[in-house]
């Protein structure tokens, strides 16, 4: 399993409990520091927008991205995910400025957005919609397979 821009490693550290080997990729590991002795946890600091991907020639079963986009990293998930992968995709979507950050279009995902970007993926899975979880935001997520 990838975990892309994991940040604290919320969804690392799920996995993980779940028992999955998991790669997490992000510009600042620091919160993930507890995790480096975990033999079943790869980590890997890498600045996804400036640099070249960090993963030429692997692939993953699975690929979690939350919170996070880049539109050009897109296609590179994509190729990515091996045959039978799941990705599951979420992030903020256009509408989101109104309820407070991000509100830059640059990081807001446009209607169909994510379903255009992997549409040589099996979609299982697509909402786009307002939501009032823990504070008000418009999100997208896709949940799709190889």
């Amino acid at each position: 399993m990838l975990d892309v821009a994991a940040g604290n490693g919320r969804h690392t550290r799920h996995l993980r409990g779940l028992g999955y080997r998991v790669v997490a990729v992000d510009v600042d590991l620091s919160r993930m520091a507890d995790l480096a002795a975990d033999d079943g946890v790869e980590l890997v600091e890498a600045d996804l927008e400036n640099a070249p991907w960090p993963f030429k020639g692997r692939s993953f079963d699975g690929i979690v991205v939350t919170n996070y986009l880049h539109r050009p990293l897109l296609p590179i998930l994509a190729k990515s995910l091996a045959a039978d992968g799941v990705l599951i995709y979420e992030t903020f979507a256009e509408g989101n400025e109104q309820w407070g950050r991000p509100s830059n279009p640059d990081f807001l995902l446009r209607e169909g957005e994510l379903c255009n970007a992997f549409s040589e993926l099996t979609l299982i899975e697509y909402e786009h919609g307002y939501e009032e979880r823990s504070k008000p935001a418009v999100r997208q997520r896709i949940c799709a397979v190889h």
